[in-house]
């Protein structure tokens, strides 16, 4: 099992989930009322998520064996992650939508209604229980954190109760949650398996080298020969189209267990082989740290924040000038919003913390004596 994160590898895997957060917010802004060519890599935004989920639980696994080493920690770390970002996304999202829908209301095809049920699931993660999935407005790539979150718990449930205990809840939790957060999970846990493994922790240099090359090869050929759809539209024929809708975010879970393996494959491979690119990495670790410290952020509010921006400007289309205008604006946004969320989230993982603490001092007089 690695103890120490590599220098190098940390600085790559910053890099590809920045990276793989500018893909989702390309994906997602390939729309044709703000820019009418074709976007180029505009076809990857699911490919993305699976990408952070691999990545999440390689990250989340080594946090917990090094720094997160009891419950309180690691609830504290969690908890800030997710709602320094969660809450004032909930809250912009629906002060940008007001806004957008105000000034070009063509541009919103979103639901702006039953707030009450929106903003509850979306604080609750509850977005997509069961069959149920309500969209939290505009913010349609939220969904992806109402799944993480709960993987946050139940990687938490397995490193701090008794197995027995934790898997009992985790069954409970599964059953209240339905199929569709569960099927995915196994994706995340490839990202934890690569962390604990000793095996792929003592690969040789020259088996990282070719494990790099094939990944990167094998990656391409699923991108180019659009496997996620092809594989998803066999899956579609067999449980019939209704079914294959209702599974929203999961439909494509088989093609995503290939992705995700080849995923941890490929960072298995770059972790061996990383402090032979110091040079490269080193060189760009200040910059690439620095777009990553606002990656969720970014991503979690790119969507109410180009469609709010793209309504300001509302240029024409025909050509890039109204996309590229309303990057640079999301960008500035992202920038500020996780200055104030994202980067104070030590702040807010001391005060849940103190929180946690207190509220644990208020139950142990009423633990037995052992």
């Amino acid at each position: 099992m690695i103890t120490k994160m590599p220098r190098t590898f940390s600085v790559y895997l910053d890099l590809v989930r920045f990276l793989a957060a500018c893909l989702v917010y390309v994906y997602h802004s390939n729309q044709r009322w703000l820019v009418e060519p074709l976007l180029p890599a505009s076809h990857y935004g699911h490919t993305s998520v699976i990408v952070f989920f691999v990545l999440s639980g390689y990250v989340i696994a080594y946090v917990t064996a090094t720094k997160e080493r009891d419950w309180q920690s690691y609830a504290a770390s969690r908890l800030s992650r997710v709602y320094s970002v969660a809450i004032p996304a909930i809250v912009l999202t629906l002060a940008l939508d007001w806004a957008g829908r105000h000034l070009l209301p063509a541009t919103y095809g979103y639901p702006f209604d039953w707030f009450a049920p929106r903003i509850l699931g979306s604080l609750l993660m509850a977005n997509e229980v069961w069959f149920v999935s309500i969209t939290s407005f505009s913010n349609v790539p939220y969904w992806s954190i109402c799944y993480e979150a709960w993987y946050y718990v139940g990687f938490g449930l397995l490193s701090f109760v008794p197995r027995a205990r934790a898997w009992a809840l985790i069954g409970l939790i599964a059953v209240v949650l339905g199929p569709k957060i569960p099927m995915l999970a196994p994706v995340w846990a490839m990202g934890v398996w690569l962390f604990h493994s000793r095996r792929m922790a003592a690969m040789s240099e020259r088996v990282g080298w070719a494990l790099v090359a094939a990944t990167v090869v094998a990656i391409a050929a699923f991108l180019a020969f659009d496997i996620e759809h092809v594989v998803g539209a066999r899956f579609q024929a067999l449980v019939g189209k209704e079914r294959f809708e209702q599974l929203t975010f999961s439909r494509f879970f088989i093609s995503d267990y290939l992705l995700g393996l080849l995923v941890m494959l490929h960072f298995a491979g770059m972790r061996c082989v990383a402090p032979r690119l110091s040079g490269v990495l080193l060189a760009i670790e200040r910059p690439v740290k620095a777009v990553a410290a606002s990656t969720f952020t970014l991503y979690l509010l790119h969507q109410p924040l180009f469609l709010f921006w793209g309504s300001v400007l509302n240029g024409d289309p025909k050509g890039y000038g109204p996309w590229v205008a309303t990057t640079c604006l999301v960008a500035v946004s992202v920038a500020a919003i996780g200055a104030m969320t994202e980067h104070r989230r030590k702040v807010f993982t001391v005060w849940i913390a103190a929180r946690l603490a207190a509220l644990t001092g208020l139950f142990r007089p009423l633990a037995k004596p052992s």
